[in-house]
């Protein structure tokens, strides 16, 4: 029997809203223990924590503040009022949560226009590495076009459970954070990947997660993705590192238990 735990999902996107309960049940059928549902901002909190209620024991909530806000066509780096606008929820809410996140730095240049914004940036990725420690809580992280920049934020604010999902940065870059102790989480847009396809070859298995980031990331672009298709990610990887898929499940699952300590008290293996 298939068993796999998505480390790093957006249930909450309105792409779901209009067939949750079928998402969910597809999910299941495909083998899913749990889904670690991530947000991007204040706005979408409660009904993250809303959606952990209804499928209790199933998606687990991080609440956290993206590195890049804003809707389609407008957005922009992360403020450190997007923060303060959040810092309530967070608290308000701290014991239902799994881990901080989404949170990160993103530098694709349409979003930043300077140095002030990465900063910015830098500043609310520091101000929740804080709140992490505080609430002895993991941070599920985004580093799009900053990948050594995070994992040295990260490895300076002395930060210890850290997943970074669908690393886009070279695989050297990627064995820093492993040096430090962080997982990797790995998309099924991998089928398509050649980056993700290199950087799981050089990976060690024992640091790497799954995750589906739907709705994006899939395997066929533009296409809807789901949790059910967590299936792609680790047939690929057993792929590349020539292993039985089973092991890829069974080793990525612990990874995920002990990058997730709350997960342990619901989740057995």
């Amino acid at each position: 029997m298939r068993s796999f735990i998505d480390c790093h999902c957006h249930i909450s996107a309105a792409e779901f809203d209009n067939d949750i309960e079928d998402v969910i049940e597809n999910a299941k059928k495909a083998g899913l223990l749990a889904l670690v549902a991530v947000a991007e901002h204040a706005g979408e909190f409660e009904k993250i924590i809303k959606l952990s209620e209804r499928f209790s024991g199933f998606v687990y909530p991080c609440l956290g503040v993206h590195p890049v806000q804003g809707i389609p066509l407008q957005q922009r780096g992360a403020t450190i009022q997007d923060l303060d606008a959040a810092l309530p929820l967070i608290e308000k809410y701290k014991d239902h949560l799994v881990a901080i996140g989404e949170v990160g730095l993103d530098f694709t240049p349409r979003y930043i226009t300077g140095d002030t914004q990465k900063d910015e940036q830098r500043q609310v990725l520091i101000r929740q590495a804080e709140i992490a420690k505080r609430l002895d809580l993991p941070l599920n992280v985004h580093s799009r076009s900053a990948g050594r920049p995070t994992i040295s934020l990260l490895k300076e604010q002395g930060a210890e459970k850290v997943l970074l999902h669908a690393f886009d940065g070279k695989p050297s870059v990627a064995l820093e954070g492993v040096r430090a102790g962080y997982f990797f989480s790995i998309p099924p847009s991998i089928v398509r990947s050649e980056q993700k396809q290199k950087l799981v070859k050089q990976l060690p298995l024992e640091f790497m997660c799954l995750e589906t980031d739907s709705p994006a990331l899939g395997p066929e672009k533009q296409v809807r993705n789901e949790p059910a298709n967590i299936s792609f990610s680790a047939d690929y990887i057993a792929k590349v590192k020539g292993i039985p898929v089973e092991r890829v499940m069974e080793v990525t699952a612990q990874n995920a238990l002990k990058l997730f300590p709350k997960l342990q008290k619901f989740v057995r293996i």
